[in-house]
């Protein structure tokens, strides 16, 4: 079988000569940007915006890593849009939050409709054959994705296969949540997505990384590199060993060679460019094992309590803003304040929990962590 291609570029700051000098060097290396688009098409380059905070806080792809890829493609005489749905409030808010729409305005770039969508079927999905898709990735003739290197309490590490859920708009995200609570299911889901949009090239943002309370609330770390392939799987695998993080824990690995998407095996990836040996950071803080499968039945939730990590409120943090309640998938909610009383703070059912982690995720305090049950640290470690 021929090997997948994963381009490794080292680049030590954001200034903007040196991240387009890095991008230009690492498309060629992945087969040209004229193997990817053509002259008079309407490309969309979807970074990773989780949520719109400044760029040190290394929450989001960078803005200079979404200009050089924009005046990439205007090069190419390409028309580049850009866009995401970001896990709380609309597309322009984040952008604008993020320093995304302002690098963007400096191209003539427009915004893509990432707020509004229909309903596509996938007929070659592993699991989830069903998806409302942003209209703006819709109506575009193909899309590049700009993910953001960063742990994830779900998924282990967030990376380029995951950075296409932002293409399902708004609060649609957390039925995923709800409907597929196991870690497993919920990331052979991300994996079907991925293979229904097909983007056209992958490119990584490592010159920050997040570690530790990722996705949102994490330190950042330097490891200064941009990664690039067209094969998801093996980009995010070469980011994991970069991390030091086996790709085998990352649960969209086997789902994604499955589907065809890619491959996670070293002897399968060939990579190019810069040598990988000089970016591994063997310190970067995440967690090094698999997640625990999640089930339901009242024996398996409580096995499940006592097991399984769960996420965990630090009061003197929180500010009581509510947005945990606001986007806690469970039915009725895992946190809230359960009694009515909201002069407190929110507090915890862990017999709804679904371990979606969306609180941890979305607390802009970073007032809850992912903490390890005190028998799943016996057993599990």
């Amino acid at each position: 079988m021929n090997k997948s291609k994963v381009a490794i570029i080292g680049c030590d700051t954001y200034d903007e000569a040196q991240v387009y000098e890095a991008i230009s060097a690492g498309i060629d290396l992945v087969g040209g940007m004229p193997g990817f688009v053509k002259p008079g098409e309407r490309v969309v380059l979807k970074p990773n915006v989780l949520f719109g905070m400044e760029p040190r806080r290394c929450i989001s792809t960078h803005p200079s890593v979404l200009k050089a890829a924009g005046r990439k493609l205007q090069k190419a005489a390409v028309t580049a849009l850009y866009g995401d749905s970001p896990g709380f409030g609309g597309c322009q808010r984040n952008m604008k939050g993020a320093g995304l729409k302002a690098v963007a305005d400096e191209l003539g770039m427009a915004m893509a409709d990432f707020d509004r969508g229909r309903e596509v079927t996938h007929t070659g999905a592993l699991l989830n054959r069903s998806f409302v898709i942003a209209n703006g990735v819709l109506d575009a003739d193909g899309m590049i994705s700009l993910s953001k290197l960063k742990t994830h309490g779900l998924t282990r590490f967030t990376g380029a296969i995951k950075n296409q859920f932002g293409c399902v708009p708004g609060m649609r995200k957390s039925q995923f949540h709800l409907k597929l609570a196991d870690p497993y299911e919920f990331s052979t889901m991300l994996v079907d997505l991925t293979t229904l949009l097909r983007p056209r090239l992958y490119i990584m943002d490592g010159i920050m990384a997040m570690e530790g309370n990722g996705p949102r609330n994490g330190n950042p770390k330097k490891l200064g590199v941009l990664l690039f392939s067209t094969d998801p799987v093996a980009l995010d695998a070469t980011a994991c060993r970069i991390i030091d993080l086996n790709p085998e824990f990352v649960p969209t690995s086997a789902p994604g060679e499955k589907s065809g998407l890619g491959t996670y095996h070293r002897e399968n990836i060939e990579l190019v460019g810069d040598g990988l040996g000089s970016f591994v950071a063997e310190d970067f803080n995440v967690v090094r094992r698999p997640p625990v499968p999640a089930r339901t039945g009242m024996i398996r939730t409580f096995l499940r309590n006592q097991l399984c990590p769960k996420p965990v409120m630090d009061e003197a943090l929180c500010t009581n803003c509510g947005t945990c309640a606001k986007v806690c998938s469970a039915d009725p909610k895992a946190i809230d304040w359960h009694s009515g009383d909201k002069s407190g703070h929110p507090t915890f059912n862990y017999n709804r929990c679904i371990r979606c982690f969306c609180c941890q995720e979305m607390c802009p305090e970073g007032a809850i962590t992912i903490r390890d049950a005190r028998l799943g640290q016996i057993i599990f470690r």
